[in-house]
């Protein structure tokens, strides 16, 4: 069939197909605080989107109301998938989720993690993802153990120092 028949898209029609965001193939496990956080996102996405359908006219509050649509599939999804683990239901003599972990590495510097949800984690705030290196290596120790956190930089042994659960 010759192009000449087919109906291409005017520059003021907007492309509905975004890519979606993906959802990770593993347990989307949550603190209390990280569910209501996953809440709360949801509930602006849903502001936002309710006033963006009030002009269809405009391309732009087209374009964000489709990224707006495309990021609240994600979040509902994440939501709808949510396991909720209350980290003072923890074993209280190891790392587990939501643990906070005081660690010295091998120069004697002092850290503190706290391993939580991957929407919760910003390493900014020392808060990793359950599924991180870091956690992986701190999950199951206990005080006075030394641990190696393969990192791409080189591994670096961790004694963990104090373990607390909030």
């Amino acid at each position: 069939m010759s192009r000449a028949f087919v109906r291409e898209p005017d520059g003021d029609q907007v492309i509905d197909d975004l890519p979606e965001l993906p959802q990770v193939p593993v347990p989307n496990y949550v603190t209390p605080a990280g569910f209501t956080a996953l809440e709360s996102w949801r509930d602006r996405l849903k502001y936002e989107r309710d006033s963006l359908t009030g002009d269809a006219d405009s391309i732009v509050d087209k374009s964000k109301l489709a990224h707006v649509n495309r990021d609240l599939r994600y979040i509902e999804g994440r939501i709808g998938h949510a396991v909720v683990v209350d980290p003072q239901d923890q074993p209280a003599d190891e790392v587990a989720f939501g643990a906070t972990v005081d660690a010295n590495d091998t120069d004697g510097t002092a850290h503190t993690w706290r391993i939580v949800g991957e929407n919760e984690a910003d390493i900014d705030k020392g808060m990793v993802s359950w599924v991180s290196p870091l956690a992986r290596a701190l999950t199951g120790a206990g005080v006075g153990d030394v641990v190696t956190w393969k990192r791409p930089a080189g591994d670096l042994e961790l004694e963990i120092t104090a373990i607390r659960y909030r």
